[in-house]
């Protein structure tokens, strides 16, 4: 078995009355954006300068030794992910975007990426961070422990087992033959926002995250490198936790990819040239990735179209699955997950036309309503605002005591949702129902969360408990994710 995947055959130039459309990483975040610019640019650079480029990448060897891998399907696999890593990140930046504590070594984001046999569509599929895993044999890379397979969320395979591990786990989960190896940290995301002029990004509600310190308002916003990266690790800023994050990511994915193409960096060798230095000395990748296939992909991407691209999620069958030793995990749904994986074996589309189900509105949310106790306070001198959003609340299906209360010496300006952090996945459901509040973990405060009722509050929003076990995911189109 060779110790490096075989390199993508090199397609002959297609006509002009033949574009080749193609769309990069997705909502995966810093690995796919970094890729997405040097891939699509090397589509108008010569050999030599890309050459050059390759020069920068460091390697690692994710395949060594690697045996009784899935079979080889059509087109290439690359697995994308971005890591927690934040050696190079300035004292500034660390304060000023909250990139501070160590590092847990582990993938932030992990996702594969179809790039179809006719390079004419990009199908990408993020594999979430707290999936439950069970590794295969291997050995810990920092102990040097012999270990049999055992339970594990997929994103400490790199901690335990590196670059290796992570791909033989995802390979023994997904049955997906993975081609190529690319992985990028906080600097190089950074770096590459920056470089392009920033992103633009749009939300209909605020986004607020104490943990990062993103705090964006309705509307759209032009995001620097720190700022956008704040943007894309969220995962406090709604009820949906890590699987919001991913949308999230998603849709700053596309509006990265449109400011590059649009914006002249991939039409200008010299500026090309300079943005990739400037980004490449944080990316690794593996041997086999290297000038000809960036020039192949280049080319297919010349006329990339966000259209052209799909995105979704691993289907997930069940929700807080609780491992001892490990804690809460997402199981994949098998059924789901199956198709979706033997789709990206067989070169087929995730979705057959840009046209979805029509869904009942509102937030999705981890817990439903009835199985959530709200005590509500009145944190204002506005009479009667308690019983207001007692009642509302109440409407929308929560368990409320139905006897609101003043808080005493309070002048609240934002709402707040205070929680044991043992009932965390309640307080972000409810946290969903209330636009613009703010989460408050509150250790010690038992099951019955509190509502502190500000001057900002508006109204309570209906939600949805998350898809029940065996429904499919949800698969968007690059167009369909981006700013309108």
């Amino acid at each position: 078995m060779p110790t490096t995947p075989p390199r993508t055959r090199r397609r002959p130039r297609r006509p002009p009355e033949h574009p080749v459309r193609r769309r990069r990483p997705r909502w995966a975040m810093r690995a796919a954006t970094t890729l997405s610019v040097v891939v699509l640019a090397s589509a108008g650079i010569g050999h030599s300068v890309v050459t050059s480029l390759d020069a920068d990448i460091v390697r690692v060897d994710p395949f060594k030794d690697m045996k009784n891998r899935p079979r080889a399907g059509h087109g290439m696999n690359l697995l994308l992910v971005g890591t927690d890593g934040r050696d190079r990140i300035s004292e500034r930046e660390r304060r000023a975007f909250r990139l501070g504590g160590a590092p847990c070594h582990c993938t932030d984001t992990i996702m594969i990426v179809h790039i179809s046999e006719d390079r004419e569509r990009a199908s990408v599929v993020s594999l979430p961070r707290d999936s439950y895993a069970e590794t295969p044999p291997h050995t810990d890379q920092v102990t040097g422990e012999e270990h049999h397979g055992h339970p594990i969320k997929l994103n400490a395979a790199y901690a335990e087992g590196g670059p290796q591990l992570t791909v033989r786990t995802v390979e023994s989960m997904t049955h997906v033959k993975i081609d190529h190896y690319l992985e990028v940290d906080f600097t190089s995301f950074m770096k590459t926002v920056d470089v392009v002029g920033g992103v633009k990004v749009c939300t209909a509600q605020p986004l607020r995250d104490t943990y990062t310190g993103l705090d964006l308002a309705p509307g759209t916003h032009t995001l620097r490198g720190g700022a956008a990266l704040q943007y894309v690790r969220a995962r406090h800023a709604d009820a949906s936790s890590d699987l919001g994050r991913m949308k999230r990511q998603q849709r700053f994915l596309a509006s990265l990819v449109e400011r590059a193409t649009s914006s002249g960096i991939l039409l200008n060798p010299l500026r090309f040239r300079d943005v990739t230095r400037a980004v490449l000395g944080s990316v690794r990748a593996d041997r086999g990735f290297g000038t000809d296939e960036l020039l192949d992909l280049g080319r297919a991407m010349r006329t990339f179209s966000p259209s052209s691209s799909e995105f979704t999620t691993v289907p997930i069958g069940r929700m807080g699955f609780l491992v001892e030793g490990i804690g809460s995990t997402l199981k994949w749904d098998p059924v789901g997950s199956e198709r979706l994986f033997r789709a990206l074996r067989d070169d087929k589309p995730l979705a057959t036309a840009p046209g979805r189900r029509d869904e009942p509105a509102g937030p999705r949310v981890a817990v439903a309503p009835d199985r959530i106790s709200v005590q509500v306070e009145n944190g204002t001198a506005t009479k009667g605002l308690g019983l207001r959003v007692d009642t509302a609340l109440a409407a929308a299906g929560f368990r409320t005591t139905r006897r609101p209360v003043d808080a005493a010496g309070q002048a609240v300006e934002r709402t707040v949702v205070a929680y044991d952090p043992r009932w965390d996945r309640s307080a972000r459901s409810l946290a969903a129902a209330l636009p613009g509040s703010e989460l408050r973990a509150v250790p010690g405060l038992g099951p019955t969360l509190k509502v502190i009722a500000g001057a900002d509050f508006r109204e309570v929003r209906r939600v949805r408990v998350q898809e029940p076990v065996g429904k499919e995911s949800e698969v968007v189109r690059g167009s369909e994710v981006g700013c309108p």
